[in-house]
């Protein structure tokens, strides 16, 4: 089964947590070969890959994400994976942090990032995203 979008319940269950503190979202994202756009989009029936779709999302939302207060703060290229089902591979890892969950929420309710979240759609085959609390002063151990 193949996740692009949170359910209902998740979602529901995110915007039950806090919404004033700063949050991190792990993204692990499994790219399509090549990107399907609907009828009628302008990228329809263009040979583009699922990487061209995944980075015209990145490129277009960017300022959105940057105007609420969001970052990158890691990336990193997923290479094998060392614990856990092979065929959960992936193409594309980060962690975008937000100053708050309410900025989160905010992004993803923008009417222009919901046009343009298409490019996400287009290229995306699955994904996990998962919403973490930021440990400012983790230990020195695993897991502190």
């Amino acid at each position: 089964m193949a996740y692009i979008d949170p359910d209902r319940e998740a979602w529901d269950f995110f915007k039950s947590l806090p919404r004033d503190q700063p949050i991190q979202m792990l993204n692990l994202v499994k790219l399509k070969p090549k990107a399907e756009y609907p009828a009628g989009h302008p990228d329809h029936g263009k040979d583009l890959s699922g990487l061209d779709a995944y980075r015209a999302y990145g490129r277009t939302t960017a300022h959105i994400f940057k105007q609420l207060g969001g970052r990158q703060v890691w990336a990193g290229k997923p290479q094998v994976m060392v614990t856990g089902p092979g065929a959960e591979a992936w193409d594309i890892a980060f962690i975008a942090e937000y100053p708050t969950a309410e900025a989160f929420i905010a992004m993803v309710r923008d009417p222009e990032y919901r046009d343009l979240v298409q490019h996400r759609t287009a290229g995306v085959a699955d994904s996990r995203l998962l919403r973490l609390e930021p440990i400012r002063e983790p230990g020195e151990g695993f897991g502190e």
